[in-house]
Protein backbone atom coordinates (compact mmCIF):
# COMPACT_ATOMS: atom_id res chain seq x y z
CA UNK A 1 0.00 0.00 0.00
CA UNK A 2 1.27 3.49 -1.21
CA UNK A 3 1.61 6.41 1.53
CA UNK A 4 -1.30 8.25 -0.45
CA UNK A 5 -3.72 5.18 -0.29
CA UNK A 6 -2.79 4.70 3.57
CA UNK A 7 -3.67 8.57 4.29
CA UNK A 8 -6.65 8.44 2.34
CA UNK A 9 -7.32 4.98 4.29
CA UNK A 10 -7.40 7.34 7.57
CA UNK A 11 -9.13 10.11 5.68
CA UNK A 12 -11.88 8.54 3.56
CA UNK A 13 -13.83 11.58 2.95
CA UNK A 14 -10.74 13.25 1.22
CA UNK A 15 -11.58 11.36 -2.22
CA UNK A 16 -14.86 14.12 -2.03
CA UNK A 17 -13.27 16.83 -1.22
CA UNK A 18 -11.01 16.48 -4.32
CA UNK A 19 -14.44 15.72 -6.45
CA UNK A 20 -16.11 18.69 -5.49
CA UNK A 21 -12.80 21.22 -5.93
CA UNK A 22 -12.45 19.30 -9.37
CA UNK A 23 -16.29 19.30 -10.44
CA UNK A 24 -16.09 23.48 -9.66
CA UNK A 25 -12.90 23.86 -11.43
CA UNK A 26 -14.04 22.29 -14.47
CA UNK A 27 -17.49 22.67 -14.44
CA UNK A 28 -16.27 26.15 -15.23
CA UNK A 29 -14.31 25.68 -17.92
CA UNK A 30 -16.78 25.11 -20.39
CA UNK A 31 -17.69 29.02 -20.59
CA UNK A 32 -14.15 29.91 -20.06
CA UNK A 33 -13.59 28.08 -23.77
CA UNK A 34 -16.97 29.78 -24.74
CA UNK A 35 -15.60 32.77 -23.82
CA UNK A 36 -11.99 32.22 -24.92
CA UNK A 37 -13.63 31.84 -28.28
CA UNK A 38 -14.75 35.16 -28.68
CA UNK A 39 -11.36 36.30 -29.89
CA UNK A 40 -9.52 32.97 -31.12
CA UNK A 41 -9.71 29.90 -33.60
CA UNK A 42 -11.11 26.23 -32.37
CA UNK A 43 -7.33 25.73 -33.49
CA UNK A 44 -5.44 28.55 -31.93
CA UNK A 45 -7.50 28.15 -28.15
CA UNK A 46 -6.70 24.46 -27.97
CA UNK A 47 -2.75 24.74 -29.26
CA UNK A 48 -2.47 27.59 -26.52
CA UNK A 49 -4.04 25.67 -23.79
CA UNK A 50 -1.82 23.05 -24.79
CA UNK A 51 1.08 25.20 -24.48
CA UNK A 52 0.48 27.51 -21.45
CA UNK A 53 -0.23 24.01 -19.51
CA UNK A 54 2.49 22.19 -20.78
CA UNK A 55 5.05 25.27 -20.02
CA UNK A 56 3.85 25.49 -16.44
CA UNK A 57 3.66 22.35 -15.56
CA UNK A 58 7.07 21.40 -16.92
CA UNK A 59 8.48 24.69 -14.86
CA UNK A 60 7.33 22.89 -11.53
CA UNK A 61 7.73 18.92 -12.56
CA UNK A 62 10.84 18.77 -14.49
CA UNK A 63 12.57 17.30 -11.54
CA UNK A 64 10.11 14.47 -11.11
CA UNK A 65 10.34 13.39 -15.22
CA UNK A 66 13.47 11.64 -13.87
CA UNK A 67 11.77 9.28 -11.32
CA UNK A 68 9.73 7.56 -14.21
CA UNK A 69 10.48 4.57 -15.25
CA UNK A 70 11.73 4.13 -18.75
CA UNK A 71 8.44 1.14 -18.75
CA UNK A 72 6.20 4.19 -17.96
CA UNK A 73 6.95 6.18 -21.16
CA UNK A 74 4.97 4.86 -23.58
CA UNK A 75 1.69 4.65 -21.16
CA UNK A 76 2.39 8.35 -20.50
CA UNK A 77 2.39 9.48 -24.51
CA UNK A 78 -0.38 7.64 -24.82
CA UNK A 79 -2.23 8.99 -21.33
CA UNK A 80 -1.05 12.36 -23.00
CA UNK A 81 -2.64 12.07 -26.38
CA UNK A 82 -5.97 10.72 -25.37
CA UNK A 83 -6.18 12.77 -21.71
CA UNK A 84 -4.70 16.31 -22.86
CA UNK A 85 -3.85 16.81 -26.80
CA UNK A 86 -7.15 15.70 -28.85
CA UNK A 87 -9.75 16.76 -26.45
CA UNK A 88 -8.22 20.20 -25.85
CA UNK A 89 -9.49 20.78 -29.64
CA UNK A 90 -12.42 18.63 -29.89
CA UNK A 91 -14.00 19.96 -27.46
CA UNK A 92 -13.11 23.73 -28.72
CA UNK A 93 -14.31 22.59 -31.90
CA UNK A 94 -17.73 21.65 -30.50
CA UNK A 95 -18.20 25.19 -28.65
CA UNK A 96 -18.03 26.87 -32.41
CA UNK A 97 -21.31 25.37 -32.46
CA UNK A 98 -22.80 24.00 -29.04
CA UNK A 99 -23.71 25.53 -25.68
CA UNK A 100 -20.82 25.28 -23.15
CA UNK A 101 -23.72 23.74 -20.86
CA UNK A 102 -24.66 21.46 -23.45
CA UNK A 103 -20.96 20.30 -24.14
CA UNK A 104 -20.69 19.58 -20.14
CA UNK A 105 -23.72 17.61 -20.37
CA UNK A 106 -22.52 15.35 -23.03
CA UNK A 107 -19.06 15.01 -21.01
CA UNK A 108 -20.77 12.83 -18.28
CA UNK A 109 -21.02 10.13 -20.62
CA UNK A 110 -17.14 9.40 -19.41
CA UNK A 111 -18.41 7.40 -16.08
CA UNK A 112 -20.23 5.14 -18.32
CA UNK A 113 -17.71 5.15 -21.08
CA UNK A 114 -15.03 4.24 -18.30
CA UNK A 115 -17.17 1.20 -16.80
CA UNK A 116 -17.38 -0.45 -20.68
CA UNK A 117 -14.00 -0.07 -21.22
CA UNK A 118 -12.58 -0.98 -18.09
CA UNK A 119 -14.66 -4.10 -18.61
CA UNK A 120 -13.99 -5.13 -22.15
CA UNK A 121 -10.06 -3.71 -22.05
CA UNK A 122 -8.66 -3.26 -18.68
CA UNK A 123 -10.01 -6.04 -17.22
CA UNK A 124 -11.68 -4.02 -14.03
CA UNK A 125 -14.50 -5.26 -12.82
CA UNK A 126 -17.45 -2.88 -11.68
CA UNK A 127 -19.92 -3.69 -8.89
CA UNK A 128 -23.85 -3.77 -9.53
CA UNK A 129 -24.31 -0.85 -7.46
CA UNK A 130 -21.46 1.35 -9.46
CA UNK A 131 -23.00 -0.16 -12.74
CA UNK A 132 -26.55 1.01 -11.22
CA UNK A 133 -25.39 4.52 -10.36
CA UNK A 134 -23.79 4.87 -13.73
CA UNK A 135 -27.22 4.38 -15.50
CA UNK A 136 -29.41 6.54 -12.90
CA UNK A 137 -26.54 8.85 -13.85
CA UNK A 138 -26.89 8.62 -17.52
CA UNK A 139 -30.35 8.87 -17.27
CA UNK A 140 -30.20 12.32 -15.78
CA UNK A 141 -27.68 13.31 -18.17
CA UNK A 142 -30.22 12.29 -21.09
CA UNK A 143 -32.64 14.57 -19.60
CA UNK A 144 -30.47 16.96 -19.96
CA UNK A 145 -29.43 16.99 -23.26
CA UNK A 146 -33.09 16.25 -24.72
CA UNK A 147 -34.55 19.60 -22.41
CA UNK A 148 -31.50 21.19 -24.37
CA UNK A 149 -32.62 20.14 -27.61
CA UNK A 150 -35.83 21.87 -27.08
CA UNK A 151 -34.52 24.88 -26.04
CA UNK A 152 -31.72 25.13 -28.43
CA UNK A 153 -33.18 23.82 -31.42
CA UNK A 154 -30.99 25.68 -34.29
CA UNK A 155 -27.57 24.00 -32.34
CA UNK A 156 -25.66 21.73 -34.48
CA UNK A 157 -26.00 18.47 -32.63
CA UNK A 158 -23.58 17.16 -35.24
CA UNK A 159 -20.72 18.67 -33.42
CA UNK A 160 -21.57 16.21 -30.43
CA UNK A 161 -19.20 13.86 -31.61
CA UNK A 162 -16.36 15.20 -30.92
CA UNK A 163 -17.80 15.48 -27.13
CA UNK A 164 -18.94 12.15 -27.49
CA UNK A 165 -15.10 10.67 -29.19
CA UNK A 166 -13.60 12.55 -26.11
CA UNK A 167 -15.39 10.72 -23.50
CA UNK A 168 -14.42 7.59 -24.73
CA UNK A 169 -10.40 8.93 -24.95
CA UNK A 170 -11.18 10.40 -21.35
CA UNK A 171 -12.28 7.11 -20.24
CA UNK A 172 -9.20 5.35 -21.75
CA UNK A 173 -7.11 7.57 -19.53
CA UNK A 174 -8.24 6.99 -16.85
CA UNK A 175 -7.89 3.06 -17.01
CA UNK A 176 -4.53 3.72 -18.13
CA UNK A 177 -3.72 5.90 -15.36
CA UNK A 178 -5.37 3.43 -13.21
CA UNK A 179 -4.20 -0.07 -14.27
CA UNK A 180 -0.02 1.44 -15.61
CA UNK A 181 0.61 4.30 -13.73
CA UNK A 182 -1.06 3.71 -10.33
CA UNK A 183 2.78 4.39 -8.79
CA UNK A 184 3.56 7.16 -10.67
CA UNK A 185 3.87 10.76 -8.86
CA UNK A 186 0.58 12.55 -9.80
CA UNK A 187 3.07 15.68 -11.17
CA UNK A 188 5.32 13.25 -12.81
CA UNK A 189 2.31 12.30 -15.21
CA UNK A 190 0.83 15.58 -15.76
CA UNK A 191 4.37 16.67 -16.86
CA UNK A 192 5.23 13.85 -18.84
CA UNK A 193 2.00 13.57 -20.67
CA UNK A 194 2.63 17.11 -22.07
CA UNK A 195 6.51 16.98 -22.67
CA UNK A 196 5.46 14.63 -25.37
CA UNK A 197 2.48 17.47 -26.44
CA UNK A 198 3.56 20.64 -26.05
CA UNK A 199 5.67 20.52 -29.31
CA UNK A 200 2.95 19.46 -31.83
CA UNK A 201 0.65 22.26 -30.01
CA UNK A 202 3.39 24.87 -31.27
CA UNK A 203 2.84 22.91 -34.49
CA UNK A 204 -0.59 23.65 -34.53
CA UNK A 205 -0.52 27.48 -33.59
CA UNK A 206 2.32 28.18 -36.14
CA UNK A 207 0.09 27.09 -38.90
CA UNK A 208 -3.29 28.03 -37.30
CA UNK A 209 -2.93 31.57 -38.42
CA UNK A 210 -2.22 33.04 -34.83
CA UNK A 211 0.30 35.08 -35.81
CA UNK A 212 -1.20 36.80 -38.42
CA UNK A 213 -2.15 40.28 -38.56
CA UNK A 214 -5.33 40.25 -38.75
CA UNK A 215 -5.91 37.81 -35.42
CA UNK A 216 -3.23 40.10 -33.49
CA UNK A 217 -5.12 43.08 -34.56
CA UNK A 218 -8.67 41.71 -33.16
CA UNK A 219 -9.59 43.65 -30.37
CA UNK A 220 -11.35 40.53 -28.68
CA UNK A 221 -8.13 38.67 -28.51
CA UNK A 222 -6.57 40.23 -25.04
CA UNK A 223 -9.42 39.16 -23.36
CA UNK A 224 -9.49 35.32 -25.08
CA UNK A 225 -5.79 34.91 -24.15
CA UNK A 226 -6.73 36.24 -20.29
CA UNK A 227 -9.65 33.62 -20.57
CA UNK A 228 -6.82 30.83 -22.16
CA UNK A 229 -4.39 31.75 -19.12
CA UNK A 230 -7.25 31.16 -16.49
CA UNK A 231 -8.28 27.98 -18.13
CA UNK A 232 -4.56 26.58 -18.99
CA UNK A 233 -3.42 27.69 -14.72
CA UNK A 234 -6.33 26.11 -13.20
CA UNK A 235 -8.49 24.09 -15.66
CA UNK A 236 -5.70 22.04 -16.86
CA UNK A 237 -2.63 22.20 -14.96
CA UNK A 238 -3.93 22.20 -11.46
CA UNK A 239 -7.00 19.99 -12.17
CA UNK A 240 -5.18 17.60 -13.70
CA UNK A 241 -2.90 17.14 -10.97
CA UNK A 242 -5.58 16.98 -8.73
CA UNK A 243 -7.70 14.47 -10.72
CA UNK A 244 -4.73 12.08 -10.86
CA UNK A 245 -4.58 12.13 -7.11
CA UNK A 246 -7.95 11.23 -7.32
CA UNK A 247 -8.08 8.13 -9.86
CA UNK A 248 -5.17 6.96 -7.48
CA UNK A 249 -7.12 7.52 -4.49
CA UNK A 250 -10.15 6.08 -5.47
CA UNK A 251 -11.27 3.84 -8.58
CA UNK A 252 -11.78 4.64 -12.47
CA UNK A 253 -15.10 4.92 -12.44
CA UNK A 254 -15.49 7.16 -8.77
CA UNK A 255 -12.87 9.56 -10.03
CA UNK A 256 -14.83 9.88 -13.76
CA UNK A 257 -18.09 10.80 -11.43
CA UNK A 258 -16.61 14.42 -11.42
CA UNK A 259 -18.24 14.12 -15.15
CA UNK A 260 -21.56 14.42 -13.20
CA UNK A 261 -21.42 17.09 -11.07
CA UNK A 262 -19.30 19.39 -13.77
CA UNK A 263 -22.80 19.77 -15.48
CA UNK A 264 -24.52 21.52 -12.70
CA UNK A 265 -21.54 23.95 -12.51
CA UNK A 266 -21.74 24.80 -16.22
CA UNK A 267 -25.19 25.21 -16.34
CA UNK A 268 -25.15 28.05 -13.41
CA UNK A 269 -22.58 29.14 -15.79
CA UNK A 270 -24.67 29.03 -18.63
CA UNK A 271 -27.79 30.86 -16.75
CA UNK A 272 -25.42 33.63 -15.56
CA UNK A 273 -24.53 34.08 -19.38
CA UNK A 274 -27.74 33.86 -20.57
CA UNK A 275 -28.30 30.52 -21.49
CA UNK A 276 -31.54 28.61 -20.68
CA UNK A 277 -32.19 26.69 -17.66
CA UNK A 278 -35.72 24.63 -16.87
CA UNK A 279 -36.85 23.21 -13.80
CA UNK A 280 -36.43 19.46 -15.77
CA UNK A 281 -33.04 20.22 -15.90
CA UNK A 282 -32.69 20.92 -12.32
CA UNK A 283 -34.64 17.71 -11.42
CA UNK A 284 -32.23 16.12 -13.92
CA UNK A 285 -29.49 17.40 -11.89
CA UNK A 286 -30.37 15.93 -8.86
CA UNK A 287 -30.45 12.70 -10.33
CA UNK A 288 -26.94 12.65 -11.59
CA UNK A 289 -26.11 13.24 -8.19
CA UNK A 290 -27.90 10.24 -6.78
CA UNK A 291 -25.35 8.58 -9.92
CA UNK A 292 -22.63 10.14 -8.21
CA UNK A 293 -23.37 8.52 -4.39
CA UNK A 294 -23.94 4.99 -5.97
CA UNK A 295 -21.44 4.48 -8.42
CA UNK A 296 -18.88 5.63 -5.04
CA UNK A 297 -18.71 1.83 -3.78
CA UNK A 298 -15.24 0.52 -4.10
CA UNK A 299 -14.17 -1.54 -7.28
CA UNK A 300 -12.83 -4.99 -7.36
CA UNK A 301 -9.22 -5.27 -8.25
CA UNK A 302 -7.69 -6.08 -11.73
CA UNK A 303 -7.45 -9.94 -12.32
Amino acid sequence: MTQLQRFCTKTPNLKWIYLIILSIIWGSSFILIKKSLLGLTAYQLGALRTIITGLLLLAFGFNTLKTIPKSKWKWLLISGLLGSFIPAFFFAIAETEIDSAVVSILNSLVPLNTILLGFAVFRITSTKRQVFGVIIGFIGTAILILKGSELNPNQNYLYAGFVIASTVMYAANVNIIKRYLQDVKPLAIAAGNYAFIVIPALIVLLFSDFFTAETLSNPKLLDALVYVAILSVFGTALAKILYFKLVQMSTPVFASSVTYIMPIVALIWGVLDGENLSYIQGLASILILIGVYLSHKPQSKPK
